[in-house]
């Protein structure tokens, strides 16, 4: 038997930028006259999904939301909020700072001398 998942947040149309465009290539005057085409942005983590397949723009909307979502920016950003939303972000970044001290950075000063940064 599976078990239930649990709804940790949801991403909608609101919270990305719909902007519509004329398609290119092939399809004719009514193709160059519509603006069926469709790029989503999500506005969080600046994913970027579009679609011009096809002569309605709802089926864009649908496919360009679908590949928006499956971006590495938008995977990234998912897993941030995951953490965040489950309360391991925090052990996350204590364990960074852990990891971070025992690593030797360096960098150049403005005389571009290499010096240690703390």
């Amino acid at each position: 038997m599976q078990k239930e998942k649990e709804k940790l947040f949801s991403v909608t149309l609101k919270d990305c930028d719909v902007l519509p465009y004329r398609g290119s290539g092939a399809g004719g005057q009514k193709r160059n006259k519509t603006s069926s085409a469709i790029r989503i942005v999500h506005k969080d983590s600046g994913a970027v999904g579009q679609c011009e397949n096809y002569r309605e723009q709802s089926r864009n909307k649908s496919d360009a939301f679908k590949r928006m979502s499956q971006t590495k920016e938008f995977k990234s950003w998912m897993s941030i909020e995951i953490a965040r939303t489950t309360g391991r972000l925090l052990q996350i970044e204590k364990e960074v700072d852990k990891q971070m001290a025992k690593v030797k950075v360096e960098g150049k000063d403005e005389n571009n001398h290499w010096v240690t940064i703390k």
